[in-house]
């Protein structure tokens, strides 16, 4: 259990995103930080979406951690969710070690403030504590269909668009 537990950690502190996968919803990669022996991130009004997950105090999750340089699935552990009370003694030590994590705040200017009200009032907080000694080591493809977008993608490159670059470098090179 201790080998498990150093596994799902060590895996899931070097990992920039995590997928978890709530009782409802899609799997959806969230930024985290990992502080006293769980994965804690915040969601809401101008941060992640968790609404449509399910992820609610006492409910369960699937979180795959994936390798941060080769992206790929290292493992898969179960998690207990436990949603921290805002300004609470728990959700003050998180926030504090998330608000270093968080890239891109909306309310970048004195973050330190802002932030935390922010958080407290709008956002969650929650705590996604592994349970038992369950981990899924990868197998298979894996792969997805993406979630729907309005996202559409660019069109293809002109075919004179290489020759027109070519172009250029051999005549700043002459």
């Amino acid at each position: 259990m201790t080998q498990t537990l150093a596994l799902i950690e060590e895996a899931t502190k070097k990992s920039g995103l995590i997928w978890v996968q709530g009782p409802t919803g899609p799997s959806r990669a969230l930024w985290h930080v990992w502080h006293e022996g769980a994965a804690h991130l915040v969601g809401g009004p101008g941060e992640q979406p968790l609404a449509d997950l399910g992820l609610a105090d006492g409910a369960r999750a699937a979180v795959t951690v994936r390798s941060k340089d080769k992206g790929g699935r290292l493992v898969t552990w179960h998690a207990r969710v436990s949603e921290l009370a805002a300004r609470g003694e728990e959700w003050s030590a998180a926030v504090a070690e998330l608000k270093g994590k968080r890239l891109n705040a909306p309310d970048a200017e004195r973050i330190e403030e802002r932030i935390e009200e922010r958080w407290a009032t709008e956002c969650r907080v929650l705590r996604l504590e592994p349970e038992g000694s369950t981990v899924e080591l990868p197998s298979g493809a894996l792969t997805a269909q993406p979630l729907p977008t309005p996202a559409v993608t660019r069109m293809p490159m002109p075919a004179a668009l290489p020759r027109l670059l070519r172009g250029r470098r051999r005549g700043r090179q002459g």
